[in-house]
């Protein structure tokens, strides 16, 4: 059967059924709820298992694999259309010791995630896998500190360089990461607690049942957002889509033009990224700016993740999977056991107070979602007392230019062997941020490591 948009319709379909299938399993069976697993991630496990590699009874579209990169793309476009506002430099000066070291673990952890597997991948393995592409370490920096769609992004790349199993890899890669975030979060938490290490809790067990089940009740319901243009003339919902689907679409055309006459493929994401920056600018002189509500489009971008991990997970074919069983292992196992130690050693030597909640965010965002992030630091710290969303607000925009980086260059270079222009500036990165935390006085070798000060 031809593809087309009624082939669309009927993916949606199918995959709205099992999110919603996702929600209400989060919301009746336990153990989904004490591990706080997202519906779109329940749902993709479930399209797996029913899906070509598994029972066979789910037949997706022949081009629904294809949606991630193609989700990714709002997620990245909602970001640039936000802008890169920075606030609170009041206060900067006035808690520089405490920002400035969360600045530095938060960078550190990032950029050692990337650049060892990546080593690694080089030098090592081909003496047990010598057939394995040199680029695989990659994947584990997109899959985790990215997330799905940055893995699918990154995939994407990859595949145009000829590597077409690296979207099942990534995406492989990014679903353990998910996993490995939710359940090794909450069993550090509860280690923690047992230890007197956390602040803000005694017991993981005390928290509100809307975080449990993912339903607010009535009456603590927040708004989405303001209806900032009158239905008389255009519904807000279709002013804020427009807004996107423009860098998106024009994005996408420019991609497709630089491949063509340069014969060199930047990814599409990074374009439409790029754009969604130029377009916010011209939104901001042009005074329309009033009329955005960041939150519409952060929910906006929060379906196609959404969506996007429920067909990147129920997309992944297990014959790939199993055809490289064992560097998957290896990656997985050594990745989980490196960022857990990593973070934990380096977490009170780089902040002052407070060092486990905020270890827990980054570990968090550094093994998937930002999703995983919030929950965590929820659990860890429920009124938010020990700063660090403020302080992720603060180093966002300073971080952006080198996330981009990262996952645009990088795939890239190393598809292209070109191994030590990607990873020679990202050492200097890691080099740079130690001797700013050294010489800023950011680092406490001497701190024990359980103390409520």
């Amino acid at each position: 059967m031809d593809y087309g948009p009624y082939s669309l319709l009927t993916d949606l379909a199918y995959a709205s059924v099992l999110i919603l299938l996702g929600q209400f399993l989060r919301v009746k069976v336990k153990f989904f709820q004490n591990f706080f697993m997202p519906a779109g991630l329940i749902a993709g496990l479930i399209g797996l298992a029913l899906g070509p590699s598994g029972a066979g009874v789910l037949v997706l579209s022949s081009k629904a694999s294809s949606y991630a990169g193609l989700l990714i793309i709002f997620s990245f476009v909602a970001m640039g259309l936000k802008g890169f506002e920075v606030g609170g430099f009041g206060k900067m000066k006035e808690n520089m010791t405490r920002l400035g070291g969360f600045l530095c673990f938060r960078e550190i952890g990032y950029m050692l995630q990337y650049t060892i597997p990546v080593v690694f991948f080089i030098y090592v393995t081909p003496m047990i896998w010598p057939d394995l592409p040199k680029e695989f370490g990659f994947l584990l920096g997109a899959g985790w500190a990215g997330g799905p769609g940055t893995a699918a992004a990154v995939a994407t790349t990859f595949q145009q360089y000829g590597w077409n199993d690296a979207m099942d890899l990534a995406l492989t890669i990014a679903t353990a990461g998910m996993l490995f975030g939710i359940f090794g979060g909450i069993i550090l938490i509860k280690w923690a607690t047992r230890r007197g290490i956390t602040n803000y809790i005694e017991d993981a067990k005390d928290l509100p049942d809307e975080m449990k089940t993912g339903l607010i009740p009535e009456g603590e319901r927040p708004v989405l957002g303001e209806e900032t243009i009158s239905t008389i003339s255009l519904d807000t919902l279709s002013f804020h889509i427009a807004l996107m689907c423009i860098p998106a679409g024009f994005g996408y055309l420019l991609a497709q033009k630089i491949g063509s006459f340069y014969n060199f493929s930047l990814p599409t994401f990074t374009v439409c990224f790029l754009i969604s920056v130029l377009f916010a600018f011209g939104i901001n002189k042009a005074g329309v700016r009033k009329y955005v509500d960041e939150r519409i489009l952060s929910s906006i971008s929060g379906f196609a993740i959404d969506y996007l991990t429920f067909f990147g997970i129920a997309s992944i074919k297990i014959a790939v999977v199993v055809k490289y069983a064992s560097p998957l292992i290896f990656i997985i196992v050594v990745g989980a056991f490196f960022i857990t130690s990593t973070l934990l050693w380096l977490a009170p030597k780089l902040n002052r107070r407070d060092w486990f909640e905020r270890a827990m965010f980054v570990f968090g965002f550094l093994t998937g979602v930002y999703a995983t992030a919030f929950i965590l630091m929820r659990i860890v710290d429920p009124k938010m007392k020990s700063k660090t969303l403020e302080d992720t607000a603060i180093c966002a925009p300073l971080t952006s230019p080198t996330d981009i980086w990262v996952v645009t260059f990088g795939p890239i270079l190393l598809a292209n062997g070109q191994y030590w222009a990607f990873l020679g500036p990202a050492f200097l990165y890691l080099i740079g941020f130690s001797i700013l935390a050294y010489t800023m006085g950011w680092w406490f070798p001497k701190l024990p490591l359980v103390r409520k000060d």
